[in-house]
């Protein structure tokens, strides 16, 4: 491409940035770019921490999204291991007081782990690969795991301790887990899953305090463990941007394209960004792998001024307890939940289950707990914006013929 931006400056070398960067240059971008993350590592895929790397069946190096030369070959000059402090009009302040001047700049800083008052060092949370490698050394002479918060890190977290015969105790304030992600119905069954599971799973249940060996509950009494972990989600990491005006009550305000609105030559992406909601008059904060490279590849081409990409659906997944739960669609704006094929909302076997959410008659997300080949055949039908009798339709074709 010709003309447009000198020099292009993402901070945040996680997905989200590395993303940038590839679109950037397969979008025909020629001119500079530089990457700035605040972890000495290279860029490297988060979702198996929990997971794989946990686990101890993949080790460090396989979860880079680049090589070395791969790296090479995107052009990009690397800034690791320094975090940005301030950002002002056309440059980004890093820790060590260098300044990088730019007439793009991404931001993509993602996240980082939330923690509970009274929090001691000892106790773990799980964001970063440093945290997965000092969690994974703890549990490898472990007997007992206690996690605080059964969102998708703590049940992933609680499944992987558990597959190592690990005993594992989960405490969740919320009466159902996983609410947040999934509502209270498809939540109260994925609930049912970590149980049978194999894990302690105690709903309900307010942390008053830390011991010197685990948790005082709000009710008096006591657990300990070998490991504590606190796995309740991530807070936007938006510190260094106090200083720029910004409202950043939830995330950096976007515009549908990723331009952060009140700044000139800025964008944002990810975990931190609150783009413009396409379904309504707010904004909406995407929290998922697929989103921050769906929206890598708006960025890019609004940088670069080429045709942006076709609208997608947002899609989520996450590995536990045997299953894969699979998540596509807007569940926040559900008023009802419908199942469509299965018998885990009815108490019956979890597997093989998939959930219709309906904003009135129309279907706006779509669930599925180990039934994989069923649920990437109701996208079409989210992209279409069909209603529950196409949902019900569609369910119907996959039941057996008589």
């Amino acid at each position: 491409m010709s003309g447009g931006p000198e020099h292009v400056l993402v901070v945040g070398a996680g997905l989200g940035g590395i993303r940038v960067v590839e679109q950037l240059r397969q979008a025909g971008y020629e001119g500079r770019i530089s990457l700035v993350g605040a972890e000495e590592h290279p860029p490297y895929d988060r979702p198996p921490l929990s997971k794989q790397l946990l686990a101890g069946e993949w080790e460090a190096e396989r979860i880079a999204l680049k090589d070395d030369a791969a790296l090479e070959d995107l052009g990009v000059r690397l800034y690791l291991g320094l975090p940005a402090v301030a950002l002002r009009p056309g440059e980004v302040e890093l820790a060590d007081g260098s300044v990088l001047s730019a007439d793009a700049i991404v931001l993509a800083t993602g996240v980082v782990a939330r923690t509970l008052p009274g929090q001691p060092d000892t106790v773990h949370t799980l964001r970063t690969l440093d945290d997965a490698l000092a969690l994974r050394t703890e549990l490898e002479k472990a007997s007992s795991l206690l996690v605080v918060g059964a969102g998708f890190i703590g049940a992933e977290v609680a499944s992987t301790a558990v597959a190592k015969g690990v005993a594992v105790t989960v405490v969740e304030a919320a009466p159902v887990p996983l609410v947040r992600g999934l509502g209270e119905e498809v939540g109260a069954m994925a609930g049912r899953l970590i149980r049978e599971g194999g894990v302690d799973l105690r709903l309900g249940t307010a942390l008053k305090r830390f011991t010197e060996d685990g948790v005082q509950l709000a009710d008096g009494s006591t657990l300990s463990a070998d490991v504590v972990v606190v796995g309740i989600g991530g807070r936007p990491d938006l510190e260094w941007l106090t200083d720029t005006g910004l409202d950043l009550v939830d995330g950096v305000p976007c515009d549908e394209q990723g331009r952060v609105l009140g700044l000139d030559g800025v964008w944002a992406l990810g975990d931190m960004a609150s783009w413009r909601d396409p379904e309504g008059e707010g904004h909406h904060r995407h929290e998922h792998w697929t989103s921050t490279s769906d929206q890598a590849t708006v960025v890019a081409r609004a940088i670069t001024d080429t045709e942006a990409p076709p609208a997608t659906v947002p899609y989520f997944w996450s590995d536990q307890f045997g299953l894969k739960i699979q998540l596509i669609g807007r569940p926040d704006l559900a008023d009802s939940v419908e199942q469509l094929q299965g018998e885990g909302l009815d108490g019956g076997a979890i597997k093989g289950t998939v959930a219709g959410y309906f904003a009135g008659e129309r279907l706006v997300a779509v669930a599925g707990f180990g039934a994989a080949r069923y649920v990437v055949r109701y996208r079409a039908l989210l992209q279409q914006k069909a209603d529950r009798a196409a949902a019900r339709e569609l369910a119907a074709s996959f039941a057996p013929k008589p």
